[in-house]
């Protein structure tokens, strides 16, 4: 039985791979102030990191949340409505798939921790 498909068909069907397969996988999960975020898996948008995002105001327990955001976002410190609390929200972004899956460095609730004492204590004098 001879096959009669052209080669540049079957290589095209066969090298053909949608652009989802490519698409970035992060962690996700809701603002919490638990120290675990459960998390689910979700598709990310090619213009898009992974994130951790770690919370902190005066006198509350800090919270976190996971997920996608635009590069342009990460690094940033942006006030988010909690629970009746506004926090400090700072996006820490990595590259990878599923690269957010790891809790936040403690630097970063170090550096937190310590720009709220300064603030307090500056608000103070």
């Amino acid at each position: 039985m001879k096959c009669t498909v052209p080669f540049g068909l079957v290589c095209l069907l066969v090298c053909y791979v949608p652009p989802s397969v490519f698409s970035k996988e992060c962690y996700f999960c809701e603002i919490t102030a638990s120290a675990r975020c459960p998390s689910t898996q979700m598709s990310c948008a090619e213009d898009e990191d992974c994130f951790v995002g770690e919370g902190a105001a005066f006198g509350v327990s800090m919270i976190q949340n996971k997920g996608c955001t635009r590069s342009i976002n990460c690094g940033k410190e942006q006030p988010i409505p909690h629970m009746g609390v506004t926090y400090s929200l700072v996006t820490n972004c990595c590259k990878g798939n599923l690269c957010n899956a790891a809790q936040p460095p403690v630097l970063t609730s170090l550096f937190l921790r310590f720009a709220f004492a300064s603030m307090l204590l500056l608000g103070l004098l």
